[in-house]
């Protein structure tokens, strides 16, 4: 079975030519294992796991039926033309086998590396880079557990004007303080919890903790605040304004109210020639949406935070991972639930990173019976029954023209399912009757600028793009009849605003392609327009013609010139991957009418909890909401054994 018969992409290929290139090889599994590592990477695992791979390998690969078989079949040739049969037997995997002489993984600076069990045994192959960067976050972690950092005499007393006494009537542990008393005292710690459980809350308090410890001793402490899009910075930057209030008075001094992007601090540009990371002048760096971060990127912060500093990750655990290569968050919070309140102990011997992990599981965003709150918390269980049930009991959208505006709208609702029409052409008219009242202010807002000779200003302009954001279509998939690129093409027309599909805009005269309220995502990095991916904007008409409005972070906007934007996609619907970092009043939650790999339950968890207040889902099949509640998201790496198991 040739290589091209199973579903490499023309890296993967290209990356085998290389290889065979500079080293030939006769066996067949050695092609198969390079492509696979190759494959892998692109498919967000940070390695090949080799038990996996001859276990259960449709689960780990996603493929068909055929395609296993495909791949079967070549270990099944190689067992007859090159070993014993008994040697591939059920006693032996014949991955493990061949991946030890796979010519392209000999030598120090090999392009492939093997992990190997303590009997020689290989257990996952990784390209080099990748592992490369998996041994730093390891070493790094290392080191700063084994750090101890100097704890006030006051700690106590500085805790309780910022949390007040601590209550011992209902044996409950304030996970907030415990946190802030965690991070005093190492150089790392991981701060998990769902959404509204007061991650940047405590962060605020431990930033006025260390801030006014320092200043008792005369020496200010240098903090850097970052996430890793730009609209997780900007989202940091305002939790962190608006937390400021709650400190006791003076306490809010020093601290800064600014988040950066982490390829703004670590001066990281992928694409441009390979530099030594910079070592930050920092005392304290503070990083949210930690579950975002892919192995390299994380890789190059920890190179760029020196040793004296403390490091504070902030994330959700139960989140979708990065799109690119590696679950790292994941894998570092797998001791998350043996992380514990004792926070007092002193002792020279390095902490583990269970200790150094807070779980804060309060919501104060869903209060105790939220119906959002209810559906994650299932979700993220997986408690399908309960969840079937209240299926059949949630209120069903009615059309606009018979619902007062002043009937309050359910926390979660779903569309009927004389409404889930499959979207080819148009909308369905009470989908653009639901999509129009909850848009009904930023529409309202942006009919006069759509006149000849309307002039927009800042003020005007970041009022249409925060109504904007108050509402957002979110999507599991990118292609299809249901996909992001389907519906923002539909909406687009069906809202009045464009003509022309979008998928077309490119091919359009340059007036068409930018038409006034168009909403566009940057989806790559500019360093040069300083806009980061993930950033929206919204085109609107000035005195010199159309301009984009971008946020700029500090209560104003930028304009941008269309033409200067070459990476951007119109963003009436988004993914649920992009959605991350991000928050709506009201989210409508978009799944196919059949079942995909990527339907998992991180990707429901996530989408529905990027909601505030209201939650519409629009589901043509049930069953595929079902199905994936049962999926969970898998990726390959060694990061959570080295740091939790091999020390068992």
């Amino acid at each position: 079975m040739g290589a091209t018969a199973l579903p490499w992409t023309a890296l993967d290929l290209a990356w085998l030519d290389f290889l065979k290139s500079h080293q030939a090889s006769s066996d067949p599994l050695h092609d198969t294992l390079a492509l696979l590592v190759s494959h892998q990477m692109g498919q967000g695992h940070a390695c090949l796991d080799l038990e996996a791979l001859w276990q259960a390998p449709s689960q780990l690969l996603g493929w068909t039926d055929l395609q296993i078989k495909s791949l079967v079949s070549l270990t099944e040739q190689s067992a007859n033309d090159e070993a014993p049969a008994d040697l591939f037997s059920q006693a032996h995997n014949p991955w493990a086998l061949a991946a030890k002489t796979l010519p392209w993984a000999m030598g120090d600076h090999s392009p492939i590396v093997l992990a190997l069990q303590d009997d020689g045994q290989a257990l996952r192959v990784y390209l080099r880079r990748a592992w490369s960067a998996e041994q730093t976050i390891h070493s790094a972690i290392q080191h700063r557990l084994a750090q101890h950092f100097e704890v006030p005499h006051d700690v106590e007393a500085k805790l309780n004007t910022l949390f007040g006494p601590t209550d011992t009537s209902n044996n409950v542990p304030d996970w907030q303080r415990i946190a802030c008393a965690k991070a005093l005292r190492s150089g790392l710690t991981l701060i998990t919890g769902g959404p509204g459980t007061g991650k940047t809350t405590t962060v605020v308090r431990l930033l006025a903790l260390l801030q006014r410890a320092a200043h008792d001793s005369q020496k200010p402490l240098r903090i850097h605040l970052a996430a890793p899009t730009g609209k997780a910075a900007s989202r940091l930057s305002s939790s962190i304004q608006s937390a400021l209030n709650s400190l006791p008075p003076s306490w809010a001094e020093g601290i800064p109210t600014q988040a950066v992007t982490l390829h703004q601090l670590l001066q990281y540009n992928p694409d441009a020639a390979a530099r030594p990371p910079p070592l930050l002048a920092t005392d304290l760096v503070v990083v949210d949406e930690a579950s975002m971060i892919d192995l390299e990127l994380m890789a190059r912060l920890m190179k760029c935070v020196p040793q004296h500093a403390r490091l504070v990750l902030l994330g959700d655990k139960d989140q979708l991972a990065s799109v690119e290569a590696g679950a790292v968050w994941s894998q570092l919070c797998e001791g998350a639930s043996q992380s514990d309140d004792k926070t007092q102990a002193q002792t020279h011997q390095p902490y583990t990173l269970q200790a150094q992990t807070a779980v804060l599981h309060v919501s104060r965003r869903f209060h105790a019976d939220s119906a959002i709150g209810e559906w994650s918390r299932c979700i993220n269980v997986g408690q399908l029954q309960q969840l079937k049930a209240t299926w059949q009991s949630l209120p069903q959208e009615v059309s606009s023209n018979s619902q007062s505006q002043l009937t309050p709208k359910p926390e979660v609702q779903r569309w009927p399912d004389e409404w889930q029409t499959r979207p080819q052409g148009q909308l369905h008219q009470h989908v653009l009757a639901s999509l129009r009242t909850s848009w009904r202010e930023w529409l309202s807002d942006l009919k006069p600028l759509q006149q000849s000779g309307a002039v927009c200003d800042a003020e005007k302009a970041l009022n249409l793009l925060n109504n904007f954001g108050k509402f957002q279509v979110l999507c599991a998939l990118r292609q299809g009849p249901w996909g992001v690129e389907t519906l923002n093409e539909l909406i687009g027309v069906a809202l009045g605003l464009t003509k022309s599909l979008d998928r077309n805009f490119q091919a359009a005269k340059p007036q068409e392609a930018w038409y006034v309220g168009r909403p566009v995502m940057i989806t790559r990095n500019d360093y040069h327009l300083h806009l980061m991916n993930g950033d929206v904007g919204q085109c609107l008409p000035t005195s010199t013609g159309l301009r984009v409005a971008f946020p700029d972070g500090k209560g104003g906007v930028r304009w941008i010139l269309p033409s200067r934007l070459d990476a951007v996609e119109t963003v009436f619907a988004m993914t649920v991957h992009k959605s991350q970092g991000s928050e709506y009043a009201h989210v409508l939650m978009v799944l196919p009418d059949r079942e995909a790999p990527v339907l998992t339950r991180e990707l429901l968890y996530t989408g529905i909890t990027r909601a505030k207040s209201h939650l519409t889902w629009w589901v043509p099949k049930a069953s595929v909401l079902w199905a994936a509640l049962n999926q969970r998201v898998t990726r390959s790496g060694g990061l959570a054994e080295a740091l939790f198991h091999r020390s068992k």
